[in-house]
């Protein structure tokens, strides 16, 4: 079994807690072979935290550089971070409760959809949100599962090529007249091939940014943390991954915030 699958199966053991996203969704989509690290929204209650940490202590595993898997910080949408090896492989797992670009609305409706699913993974329509990063491969990512969604509504406020934008304009014109207001890009359709393109360009790079100004807030607000974090990993290592989460914890709380100045959950 895929060992992303299998880490899935244990962390939903007996409840749903855990919902794959990033490039193993990708893979479940059917859009990609292979990805070599797991990313998971997980249920924000420290019973649930609990669990994955003793799922992943299973498989030996010990913590990246990161914020704690603790709800103070998680409920804020810092991330965390384990490493383990198997079968002589290196496997990386990424955990989050509070998805970037992810409204609370929409978070619900990501539990309800994925309950009683064997492998729950996220939908394309909200996996096109996650991928919004300021990686330029994921933009083509987002042009692939915008041609997996089945309303046309959908499909204009997120596709990546002009020529499918055009081609929907042709089949829905006042729909996009209605979504406009939404996605400006799309007051372009009528306007050529190329202007659209730049349209296209210009909205990436603004995603762009906007995410780079996102992790930049972070990144500033764990300054201290990632000073720190050299001796930390030093000290618990050799620990079991219940022991490393108390010392990782401990030091954590007297330097890294748990809510971040200028980002809004």
């Amino acid at each position: 079994m895929n060992i992303f699958l299998e880490i899935t199966r244990k962390l939903n053991s007996g409840a749903l807690r855990g919902i794959l996203s990033g490039g193993q969704a990708i893979v479940l989509h059917r859009l990609a072979i292979m990805s070599k690290d797991g990313d998971w929204i997980l249920r924000e209650d420290e019973d649930s935290l609990k669990h994955v940490l003793s799922v992943l202590s299973g498989y030996g595993a010990h913590y990246r550089f990161g914020a704690p898997l603790d709800v103070r910080w998680m409920q804020w949408g810092w991330s965390s971070h384990f490493e383990f090896r198997k079968d002589g492989l290196r496997v990386r797992t990424d955990f989050v409760t509070q998805p970037p670009r992810i409204s609370a609305h929409e978070l619900a409706g990501i539990w309800k959809q994925q309950e009683n699913r064997d492998h729950p993974f996220v939908s394309a329509r909200d996996l096109v949100e996650m991928k919004k990063t300021n990686r330029e491969k994921d933009y083509a990512v987002i042009g692939e599962l915008a041609r997996l969604l089945s309303e046309p509504s959908e499909k204009l406020l997120v596709s990546r090529s002009a020529r499918d934008l055009i081609a929907l304009a042709r089949a829905h014109p006042e729909l996009v007249k209605k979504l406009a207001k939404k996605r400006p890009l799309l007051n372009e359709i009528f306007s050529g091939r190329e202007k659209l393109e730049t349209a296209l360009d210009a909205e990436r790079r603004m995603l762009i940014h906007a995410n780079e100004k996102r992790l930049e807030a972070y990144m500033q607000a764990a300054q201290t943390w990632a000073s720190v974090w050299p001796e930390v990993a030093r000290q618990v290592s050799g620990c079991s991954l219940s022991e490393a989460h108390e010392i990782v914890v401990s030091r954590a709380e007297r330097v890294l915030p748990f809510q971040v100045q200028g980002i809004a959950i």
